[in-house]
C-alpha cells in the first residue's frame, strides 16, 4: 500500500501484479512566465499610478529632470532645472513664514507620511492592538492626510468599522512611542475620523512675559497666556465659572493676576467689580488695593463677602426675572468677578463649621445662579478631590496645572481627559519649565487644550495696584 505523504497529490496506480506494481506520478503543472510577467507588470503599473495620485510633486520633481535629460543632455536639464532651487532658496531667505506655509511645511508633511508613518503603520497598529489579524489577513485603520505645523504633526485616521474613540485614547502611550513622539493626544473629527497629534518639541518650554493691559474695556475673552499651537490664550469669565487646580508652585497666581491684567480698563470704566478672598494671606494681598476695598482674608469676613455676593445676586435676578435673561455689563450693573485662591481654606480645611456652611452655600448658590446675571467665580485651590471640594462640579470651565497624581486629571477635566493627552501629571515641577502650563477643558469641548499662563511680576502687580488707586 502507498501512503499519501502531506502535501501530495494522490498517486494513480496504472496496474499491479503480486510482485510489481506501476505508479503514475501527475506533471507539475508550471505557470507560463508571461502570465508571472503580466501579473508583476499590472502592479508595478498600479503602484506606479497610486504614487503619482498622492505624490504628483514629488513625482515630476524626478521625472521631469529625467526626461530632460534624456531628451536635450544633462547640461540642458541642469540649466533648465536650476532656476527653480535656486528660486526656493531664496524666497526661504528673504521670507520664511510664506515659504514654510507654502512649501516648506508641505515637503516635511510629505516626507514624514511616507518615512515616519506609513512605514511604521502596520506594525504599530498590529502591536498596539488597534488592527486585527484574520484568517492570514491583516485588517488595518486607514491613515489619511498628514499636517504639519510649526511644532506637531496633526495625522487623520480612519478608523476600523466597529472601533470607538476610548480605543484609541487608551492606546495614546502605544501610538506616541511607535511613532517615536513624546506624547499623543486624541481628539474627534466626526464620525469615524480622528486627528492625532504628535508633538515634534514643546514651544510652551519658555516662560511667557505678562500680557500688555488691553487698550479698550472689555470683559472677555481675556488674553492671559499662549496655547500650544502658537495662538494667544482667551480665557472666558464672564457667563462661566472657572476652577483653577494644581500643586504648589503650578502658577495659580499667574493666571489670577493675568485675569485681573485684562479686566482692569473694565474696572476703570466701571464695568468690572472684583471681589478677593485670599484666606493664605500670600498672593492677592499683594495687590489688595486693586479691589477697592472687597478683599477678604479672615474666614469670617470671607464668608461675610459670599454673603453680600449673593444678596446682591439674588437682587439683580429678582429685577431681572421676566425682563431679561442675560446679563450685559453697565455701570449700574457691572460684572461682578469673586476671586478665590484658594478655596480648600475655606470649605474642607475651616475648623467653624458654621463658617464652612456658610461659605459652602454662598460657593454652590454663586455657581448654580450667578452666569446669567452677570456674577462669576474663579477659584483656585491645590488638591481636586471631592471631599475637599465638593461643588467643582458646578464650573463649567476647568484648568489642571500641574498635578501629584494622574487620577487628578480626571478629577478636574473630566473622564477621559488623561487619556485624550491632558498630561498633567507629567508637567515639570521646575518652575521655570512648567510654572503656568496646564490643560483647559471647556463646557463647549470635550479635547483638552495645551496652555501656558503668562508670568506677572511683583513689579507689574505694582503697577497695577498704583493705575487703580
Amino acid at each position: 500500500m502507498f501512503k499519501k505523504m502531506p502535501g501530495e497529490e494522490p498517486h494513480r496506480i496504472v496496474s499491479t501484479t503480486p510482485d510489481t506494481a506501476v505508479v503514475f506520478q501527475p506533471a507539475v503543472v508550471k505557470t507560463p512566465a508571461i502570465i508571472t510577467f503580466i501579473v508583476f507588470g499590472w502592479r508595478a503599473l498600479s503602484s506606479l499610478i497610486r504614487t503619482t495620485w498622492r505624490h504628483p510633486i514629488a513625482v515630476l520633481t524626478v521625472v521631469v529632470p529625467a526626461v530632460l535629460w534624456f531628451l536635450y543632455g544633462w547640461r540642458t536639464a541642469v540649466l533648465l532645472v536650476t532656476p527653480i532651487p535656486v528660486g526656493l532658496l531664496t524666497w526661504s531667505l528673504i521670507d520664511r513664514s510664506t515659504f514654510a506655509h507654502w512649501i516648506g511645511w508641505r515637503l516635511l508633511a510629505w516626507w514624514r507620511l511616507i518615512w515616519i508613518y506609513r512605514r511604521h503603520w502596520q506594525p504599530v497598529m498590529i502591536v498596539s492592538g488597534l488592527g486585527r489579524h484574520i484568517r492570514g489577513r491583516d485588517y488595518l485603520p486607514r491613515l489619511g492626510k498628514v499636517t504639519c505645523t510649526s511644532w506637531a504633526d496633526l495625522v487623520t485616521v480612519h478608523m476600523l468599522n466597529g472601533q470607538a474613540v476610548k480605543d484609541w485614547a487608551d492606546r495614546t502611550d502605544n501610538l506616541a512611542q511607535g511613532f517615536g513622539a513624546s506624547t499623543c493626544r486624541v481628539s474627534t473629527i466626526k464620525g469615524g475620523r480622528l486627528l492625532l497629534t504628535f508633538p515634534r518639541h514643546d514651544p510652551l518650554v519658555d516662560p511667557l512675559p505678562a500680557v500688555p493691559i488691553p487698550e479698550e474695556p472689555t470683559v472677555g475673552p481675556i488674553e492671559v497666556g499662549r496655547q500650544e499651537d502658537g495662538r494667544p490664550w482667551f480665557l472666558k469669565v464672564h457667563s462661566t465659572h472657572v476652577l483653577i487646580s494644581g500643586a504648589t508652585g503650578a502658577g495659580k497666581g499667574s493666571i489670577l493676576w493675568s485675569t485681573i491684567r485684562g479686566l482692569l480698563p473694565a474696572m476703570r470704566a466701571g464695568l468690572v467689580e472684583l471681589w478677593a478672598l485670599d484666606p493664605k494671606l500670600m498672593e492677592l494681598s499683594y495687590g489688595r488695593e486693586i479691589f477697592n476695598g472687597r478683599y477678604a482674608a479672615d474666614p469670617a469676613e470671607c464668608a461675610d463677602l459670599l454673603d453680600e455676593a449673593v444678596n446682591r445676586m439674588q437682587k439683580r435676578a429678582t429685577r431681572y426675572a421676566g425682563q431679561r435673561r442675560s446679563h450685559v455689563p453697565t455701570v449700574a450693573d457691572p460684572f461682578v468677578l469673586v476671586l478665590v485662591d484658594e478655596v480648600a481654606f475655606l470649605t474642607a480645611y475651616q475648623a467653624d463649621k458654621d463658617l464652612k456652611r456658610r461659605i459652602s452655600a454662598a460657593l454652590a448658590t454663586l455657581t448654580t445662579q450667578g452666569r446669567a446675571v452677570g456674577f462669576g467665580v474663579m477659584a483656585a485651590l491645590q488638591d481636586p478631590r471631592k471631599e475637599v471640594m465638593n461643588v467643582r462640579n458646578l464650573f463649567p470651565d476647568k484648568i489642571a496645572l500641574r498635578l501629584d497624581e494622574s487620577e487628578q486629571v480626571d478629577m478636574v477635566l473630566g473622564d477621559g481627559a488623561r487619556d485624550r493627552g491632558a498630561l498633567a501629571d507629567q508637567i515639570s515641577p521646575n518652575p521655570e519649565l512648567g510654572a503656568g502650563i496646564g490643560y483647559v477643558r471647556l463646557e463647549t469641548s470635550p479635547d483638552p487644550i495645551r496652555v501656558r499662563a503668562a508670568f506677572v511680576s511683583d513689579a507689574d502687580i505694582r503697577a497695577m495696584a498704583g493705575e487703580a488707586e
